[in-house]
């Protein structure tokens, strides 16, 4: 495996520099930080997400005001409540995109929400303590456990809520094939993905990094 110094190096002369680099770096938050974000601005982010997903972002950005509106701020407890009726009426309201199979995806991501909370308190504390060298665990636990969280849309997930963790883009595939990882240019295997946390792993001892970092300047690489 190619070191991650020489990635980083990489990166830097393609960007213009250490400090082009250092901008385009995500935030992470603490596991305490993590741990105060309240559930309801967790179902708004899994929203997004998911209905991002195959489609344009900008126009779901545009329209998130209406989002928050429909959904009345997003509390789980609230939405796990809403009648069969109540849904058909969301899924054609124009304030949002209308995907009646999305919608119910709200409604099902609610209810897993509050299971989490159940067990854990919150699904902040959930996240925020799950260890960063088994992401790969936490990545198949929201596909289990909710309703459209696979593959990147719930990676992208943890991403923009401060969570440290890689997400497998096309990009950073190509700079760990390049790397000298034996995956394909789609991985989804078992096989595949412990390779790449194996492969981060090994990275995050070299440098020290926070794995979302590694994984933006392996993008960038």
């Amino acid at each position: 495996m190619e070191r991650f110094d020489a990635i980083y190096a990489r990166a830097c002369e393609r960007k213009g520099g250490e400090q082009a680099v250092a901008r385009q770096l995500p935030k992470v938050k603490t596991p305490r930080a993590l741990a105060r974000t309240t559930d309801d601005r967790w179902l708004a982010e899994m929203t997004r997400c998911v209905f991002q997903a195959g489609f344009v972002w900008r126009v779901v950005n545009n329209k998130w005001d209406g989002f928050e509106e429909v959904f009345f701020g997003f509390p789980p407890e609230k939405i796990v409540m809403l009648s069969p009726d109540q849904i058909d009426a969301k899924a054609s309201d124009e304030r949002i995109i209308r995907n009646r199979q999305k919608v119910l995806a709200v409604q099902a991501n609610a209810q897993y929400l509050l299971d989490i909370r159940k067990a854990h308190g919150s699904f902040g504390r959930f996240a925020g303590q799950w260890p960063g060298d088994d992401l790969i665990g936490l990545f198949t636990a929201l596909r289990k456990g909710g309703s459209r969280l696979g593959g990147r849309t719930g990676q992208r997930v943890l991403r923009n809520m401060g969570r440290d963790t890689f997400i497998v883009t096309g990009d950073v595939v190509r700079c760990l094939r390049r790397a000298g990882l034996d995956i394909t240019e789609e991985p989804t295997t078992q096989r595949e993905m412990k390779l790449i946390q194996a492969a981060f792993n090994d990275w995050q001892q070299q440098s020290g990094l926070p794995y979302a970092h590694m994984s933006r300047i392996c993008s960038m690489s």
